[in-house]
Protein backbone atom coordinates (compact mmCIF):
# COMPACT_ATOMS: atom_id res chain seq x y z
CA UNK A 1 0.00 0.00 0.00
CA UNK A 2 1.24 3.23 -1.35
CA UNK A 3 -0.84 6.22 0.10
CA UNK A 4 1.45 9.16 -0.62
CA UNK A 5 0.40 12.44 1.11
CA UNK A 6 2.29 14.52 -1.87
CA UNK A 7 0.21 13.39 -3.98
CA UNK A 8 -3.21 13.60 -3.53
CA UNK A 9 -5.63 11.17 -4.95
CA UNK A 10 -8.28 12.87 -6.80
CA UNK A 11 -8.62 10.15 -9.50
CA UNK A 12 -9.06 6.55 -8.94
CA UNK A 13 -8.76 3.92 -10.86
CA UNK A 14 -10.42 0.85 -9.65
CA UNK A 15 -9.40 -2.73 -11.10
CA UNK A 16 -10.34 -5.85 -9.58
CA UNK A 17 -7.89 -9.09 -10.69
CA UNK A 18 -7.84 -12.38 -11.01
CA UNK A 19 -4.89 -14.18 -12.72
CA UNK A 20 -3.94 -10.80 -14.31
CA UNK A 21 -0.32 -11.82 -14.05
CA UNK A 22 0.77 -10.42 -17.81
CA UNK A 23 -1.27 -7.91 -17.83
CA UNK A 24 -1.70 -6.08 -14.94
CA UNK A 25 1.44 -3.88 -15.10
CA UNK A 26 1.30 -2.97 -18.74
CA UNK A 27 -2.56 -1.56 -17.83
CA UNK A 28 -0.95 0.49 -14.84
CA UNK A 29 1.98 1.65 -17.03
CA UNK A 30 -0.82 2.70 -19.87
CA UNK A 31 -2.64 4.25 -17.37
CA UNK A 32 0.53 6.47 -16.04
CA UNK A 33 1.29 7.29 -19.54
CA UNK A 34 -1.63 9.38 -19.74
CA UNK A 35 -0.41 12.27 -17.03
CA UNK A 36 -3.61 12.36 -14.89
CA UNK A 37 -3.73 14.99 -12.32
CA UNK A 38 -4.30 13.63 -9.01
CA UNK A 39 -3.86 9.83 -10.03
CA UNK A 40 -4.44 6.50 -7.98
CA UNK A 41 -5.10 3.15 -7.88
CA UNK A 42 -7.25 0.64 -6.01
CA UNK A 43 -6.20 -3.16 -7.17
CA UNK A 44 -8.80 -5.39 -5.39
CA UNK A 45 -7.32 -9.43 -6.06
CA UNK A 46 -9.08 -12.18 -5.36
CA UNK A 47 -6.19 -14.55 -4.21
CA UNK A 48 -5.29 -15.11 -7.54
CA UNK A 49 -2.92 -18.28 -7.73
CA UNK A 50 -0.65 -16.94 -10.87
CA UNK A 51 0.78 -13.98 -8.60
CA UNK A 52 -0.77 -10.97 -9.60
CA UNK A 53 -1.25 -9.97 -5.83
CA UNK A 54 2.37 -9.72 -5.50
CA UNK A 55 3.17 -8.04 -8.57
CA UNK A 56 0.30 -5.31 -7.17
CA UNK A 57 2.39 -4.61 -3.95
CA UNK A 58 5.46 -4.17 -5.95
CA UNK A 59 3.73 -1.96 -8.26
CA UNK A 60 2.21 0.03 -5.01
CA UNK A 61 5.84 0.20 -4.10
CA UNK A 62 6.99 2.02 -6.95
CA UNK A 63 4.34 4.58 -7.75
CA UNK A 64 4.88 7.46 -6.49
CA UNK A 65 1.04 8.40 -5.19
CA UNK A 66 -1.52 6.52 -3.57
CA UNK A 67 -1.75 3.01 -4.76
CA UNK A 68 -3.97 0.52 -2.72
CA UNK A 69 -4.41 -3.07 -3.26
CA UNK A 70 -6.62 -5.32 -1.49
CA UNK A 71 -5.78 -8.87 -0.49
CA UNK A 72 -8.68 -10.73 -1.09
CA UNK A 73 -9.24 -14.78 0.39
CA UNK A 74 -10.54 -16.79 -2.97
CA UNK A 75 -12.32 -15.96 -5.86
CA UNK A 76 -15.37 -13.69 -4.43
CA UNK A 77 -16.25 -11.80 -8.08
CA UNK A 78 -15.81 -8.50 -9.88
CA UNK A 79 -18.99 -7.52 -8.40
CA UNK A 80 -18.10 -7.25 -5.07
CA UNK A 81 -14.35 -6.46 -5.82
CA UNK A 82 -15.56 -3.42 -7.34
CA UNK A 83 -18.04 -2.33 -4.26
CA UNK A 84 -15.11 -2.81 -2.30
CA UNK A 85 -13.06 -0.68 -4.40
CA UNK A 86 -15.22 2.11 -4.43
CA UNK A 87 -15.45 2.09 -0.75
CA UNK A 88 -11.38 2.41 -0.38
CA UNK A 89 -11.47 5.25 -3.15
CA UNK A 90 -14.04 7.17 -1.41
CA UNK A 91 -12.50 6.63 1.97
CA UNK A 92 -8.76 7.96 0.20
CA UNK A 93 -10.74 10.90 -0.63
CA UNK A 94 -11.37 10.40 -4.70
CA UNK A 95 -13.39 13.30 -6.34
CA UNK A 96 -13.53 10.82 -9.57
CA UNK A 97 -14.01 6.90 -9.62
CA UNK A 98 -13.38 4.71 -12.97
CA UNK A 99 -13.63 1.54 -13.07
CA UNK A 100 -11.94 -0.73 -15.64
CA UNK A 101 -10.54 -4.19 -16.51
CA UNK A 102 -7.17 -4.89 -16.07
CA UNK A 103 -7.08 -7.81 -19.21
CA UNK A 104 -6.38 -4.46 -21.34
CA UNK A 105 -9.76 -4.45 -23.04
CA UNK A 106 -10.38 -0.80 -22.22
CA UNK A 107 -7.79 1.80 -23.56
CA UNK A 108 -6.73 3.69 -21.21
CA UNK A 109 -5.89 6.56 -24.10
CA UNK A 110 -9.56 7.18 -23.55
CA UNK A 111 -9.30 7.98 -20.04
CA UNK A 112 -8.58 11.69 -20.60
CA UNK A 113 -12.09 12.29 -22.70
CA UNK A 114 -13.79 10.17 -20.09
CA UNK A 115 -12.83 11.90 -16.95
CA UNK A 116 -13.39 15.30 -18.60
CA UNK A 117 -16.97 14.29 -19.30
CA UNK A 118 -17.28 13.69 -15.61
CA UNK A 119 -17.42 17.57 -15.72
CA UNK A 120 -20.81 17.17 -17.19
CA UNK A 121 -22.06 14.19 -16.11
CA UNK A 122 -22.80 12.06 -13.10
CA UNK A 123 -21.31 9.27 -14.86
CA UNK A 124 -19.53 8.84 -17.75
CA UNK A 125 -20.01 5.04 -19.90
CA UNK A 126 -17.51 4.21 -22.34
CA UNK A 127 -19.97 2.29 -24.78
CA UNK A 128 -19.36 -0.10 -27.83
CA UNK A 129 -23.30 0.29 -28.76
CA UNK A 130 -22.69 4.40 -29.85
CA UNK A 131 -21.79 5.88 -32.84
CA UNK A 132 -17.70 5.97 -33.03
CA UNK A 133 -18.28 2.90 -30.55
CA UNK A 134 -17.49 -1.20 -31.33
CA UNK A 135 -15.61 -4.20 -30.70
CA UNK A 136 -12.57 -6.28 -31.36
CA UNK A 137 -12.49 -7.55 -35.37
CA UNK A 138 -11.24 -10.47 -33.99
CA UNK A 139 -14.51 -11.39 -31.88
CA UNK A 140 -16.15 -14.52 -33.20
CA UNK A 141 -19.89 -13.85 -34.65
CA UNK A 142 -21.33 -15.77 -31.67
CA UNK A 143 -19.61 -13.56 -29.27
CA UNK A 144 -21.03 -10.95 -30.86
CA UNK A 145 -24.45 -11.92 -30.89
CA UNK A 146 -24.19 -13.03 -27.40
CA UNK A 147 -23.14 -9.37 -25.78
CA UNK A 148 -25.73 -7.85 -28.61
CA UNK A 149 -28.60 -9.12 -27.97
CA UNK A 150 -27.50 -9.70 -24.23
CA UNK A 151 -27.36 -5.78 -24.33
CA UNK A 152 -31.03 -5.63 -25.75
CA UNK A 153 -32.57 -7.99 -23.23
CA UNK A 154 -31.13 -6.08 -20.24
CA UNK A 155 -32.15 -2.87 -21.75
CA UNK A 156 -35.82 -4.03 -22.42
CA UNK A 157 -35.79 -6.40 -18.92
CA UNK A 158 -34.85 -2.82 -16.87
CA UNK A 159 -36.18 -0.34 -18.82
CA UNK A 160 -32.61 1.52 -19.14
CA UNK A 161 -32.11 4.22 -21.58
CA UNK A 162 -28.32 3.64 -21.77
CA UNK A 163 -27.07 1.58 -25.22
CA UNK A 164 -24.10 -0.23 -23.16
CA UNK A 165 -25.90 -1.57 -20.06
CA UNK A 166 -22.90 -4.04 -19.40
CA UNK A 167 -20.09 -1.56 -19.83
CA UNK A 168 -17.83 -2.55 -17.26
CA UNK A 169 -15.74 0.75 -18.09
CA UNK A 170 -17.12 3.62 -16.43
CA UNK A 171 -16.79 7.28 -14.34
CA UNK A 172 -18.01 8.13 -11.59
CA UNK A 173 -18.58 11.73 -9.71
CA UNK A 174 -17.83 10.92 -6.39
CA UNK A 175 -21.54 11.95 -5.10
CA UNK A 176 -22.77 9.59 -7.37
CA UNK A 177 -21.93 6.81 -5.70
CA UNK A 178 -22.54 7.96 -2.19
CA UNK A 179 -26.38 8.98 -3.68
CA UNK A 180 -27.02 5.04 -5.30
CA UNK A 181 -25.48 3.22 -2.24
CA UNK A 182 -22.40 1.10 -2.67
CA UNK A 183 -24.30 -0.94 0.09
CA UNK A 184 -27.42 -1.62 -1.95
CA UNK A 185 -25.57 -2.99 -5.25
CA UNK A 186 -26.29 -7.14 -4.46
CA UNK A 187 -25.01 -8.68 -8.21
CA UNK A 188 -21.45 -9.86 -9.45
CA UNK A 189 -20.09 -10.78 -12.77
CA UNK A 190 -22.30 -9.83 -15.66
CA UNK A 191 -25.37 -8.65 -13.89
CA UNK A 192 -23.19 -5.72 -11.70
CA UNK A 193 -22.32 -3.28 -14.52
CA UNK A 194 -26.73 -3.36 -15.61
CA UNK A 195 -27.10 -3.12 -11.81
CA UNK A 196 -25.31 0.30 -11.57
CA UNK A 197 -26.54 1.16 -14.55
CA UNK A 198 -30.03 0.77 -13.30
CA UNK A 199 -29.47 2.59 -9.61
CA UNK A 200 -28.35 5.50 -11.63
CA UNK A 201 -30.96 6.09 -13.38
CA UNK A 202 -33.40 5.39 -10.73
CA UNK A 203 -31.86 8.29 -8.61
CA UNK A 204 -31.84 10.35 -11.55
CA UNK A 205 -28.40 10.66 -12.44
CA UNK A 206 -27.03 12.55 -15.57
CA UNK A 207 -25.31 9.98 -18.08
CA UNK A 208 -23.25 10.29 -20.80
CA UNK A 209 -21.92 7.70 -23.12
CA UNK A 210 -18.62 8.30 -24.94
CA UNK A 211 -17.36 5.75 -27.70
CA UNK A 212 -14.67 3.11 -27.60
CA UNK A 213 -13.80 -0.05 -29.54
CA UNK A 214 -13.59 -2.62 -26.46
CA UNK A 215 -10.51 -4.64 -27.24
CA UNK A 216 -10.13 -8.18 -27.37
CA UNK A 217 -7.61 -9.51 -23.73
CA UNK A 218 -4.74 -9.94 -25.18
CA UNK A 219 -3.43 -12.93 -22.45
CA UNK A 220 -5.38 -15.05 -20.64
CA UNK A 221 -9.12 -16.31 -20.75
CA UNK A 222 -12.29 -14.52 -21.26
CA UNK A 223 -14.70 -15.08 -18.04
CA UNK A 224 -18.60 -14.21 -20.46
CA UNK A 225 -19.67 -17.10 -21.67
CA UNK A 226 -23.96 -17.50 -22.76
CA UNK A 227 -24.48 -19.13 -19.53
CA UNK A 228 -23.10 -16.30 -17.46
CA UNK A 229 -25.54 -13.75 -19.97
CA UNK A 230 -28.68 -16.19 -18.58
CA UNK A 231 -27.98 -16.29 -15.06
CA UNK A 232 -27.67 -12.48 -15.14
CA UNK A 233 -30.86 -12.33 -16.95
CA UNK A 234 -32.68 -13.85 -14.43
CA UNK A 235 -31.11 -12.33 -11.53
CA UNK A 236 -32.06 -8.50 -12.87
CA UNK A 237 -35.76 -9.57 -13.53
CA UNK A 238 -35.73 -10.57 -9.90
CA UNK A 239 -34.26 -6.85 -9.11
CA UNK A 240 -36.56 -5.27 -11.16
CA UNK A 241 -39.20 -6.78 -9.65
CA UNK A 242 -38.82 -6.35 -6.48
CA UNK A 243 -37.34 -2.60 -7.07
Amino acid sequence: MNDSSKNPLKVAIVVPTYNEAETLPVLIEKVINQNITGLGFVVVDDGSPDGTGDIADRLADEFDGVFIVLHREGKQGPGTAYTAGFQIALDAGADRIVQMDADLSHPPEVLDGLIGELGNADVVIASRYVSGGGVDPEWSWGRRQISYWGNIGIRTILGLKVKDTTSGFKGFQRKTLELIGIDRLTLSGFGFQAEVAYRCQQAGMDVIEQPYVFMERTAGKSKMSLGIVVEAFFALSWMRIRG
